[in-house]
């Protein structure tokens, strides 16, 4: 895709500061640190447009990114960060759970998951739950660039035996340092805006 212009153009901490229109929103969401800010960058081919950072739960709104004004990338907060004291992860969780089932402008969810580690009970719940929503979804496997092709290939396989992904379809392949999945990704986004 040839993006032209991209704009943050909200940072929400509660509904009321989400985006009143009719643009059509990918939210992403995983574990704190799997990569989710990363990702975005090299989706939209920006450096460090959303804030990437080695401590995890960075994010702790819901970030909302314009793109071209036909799309929006939404940063959902990492879940499963400890340090976060459980006032401000309850807070999270009550935006996050709105969102996710009120937001009429959400089209796709799409669940990143760390090729190194073995999905937790939290990525279990949210695979479940964006199994459970009548909207297309994605599972976006990362970092595989961290692990040499047999433990690669192993652990995806342990992955989507834990989670017990049937559809192979909706599995990409990512890595941002080897620039892989990126076109896979934006061609199955781009198919999915043809039917909406």
């Amino acid at each position: 895709m040839n993006i032209q212009n991209v704009e943050l153009e909200m940072t929400a901490g509660k509904a009321s500061q989400f985006p009143v229109d009719e643009i059509p929103e990918i939210a992403f969401a995983g574990r704190s640190n799997v990569g989710k800010s990363s990702l975005l960058n090299s989706m939209i081919n920006r450096k460090s447009f959303a804030r990437t950072s080695s401590a995890p739960g960075k994010t702790r709104t819901i970030n909302f990114y314009n793109i071209d004004k036909v799309i929006r990338f939404v940063d959902l907060p990492g879940y499963g960060y400890a340090s976060a004291s459980k006032g401000i992860q309850e807070g999270w969780l009550k935006v996050i759970d709105y969102y996710l089932n009120n937001r009429e402008n959400l089209k796709c969810l799409a669940l990143l998951l760390d090729v190194r580690r073995e999905p937790n009970n939290e990525d279990k719940m949210m695979f479940e739950f964006l199994k459970s929503l009548d909207m297309p979804h994605i599972i976006i496997i990362t970092k595989i660039d961290k692990l040499g092709r047999n433990e690669r290939n192993k652990n995806i396989q342990m992955i989507k035996k834990t989670l017990g992904v049937v559809d192979e379809d909706n599995v990409v392949l990512f890595s941002t340092i080897d620039k892989i999945g990126r076109d896979v990704l934006w061609e199955k986004i781009n198919n999915m805006l043809l039917y909406l």
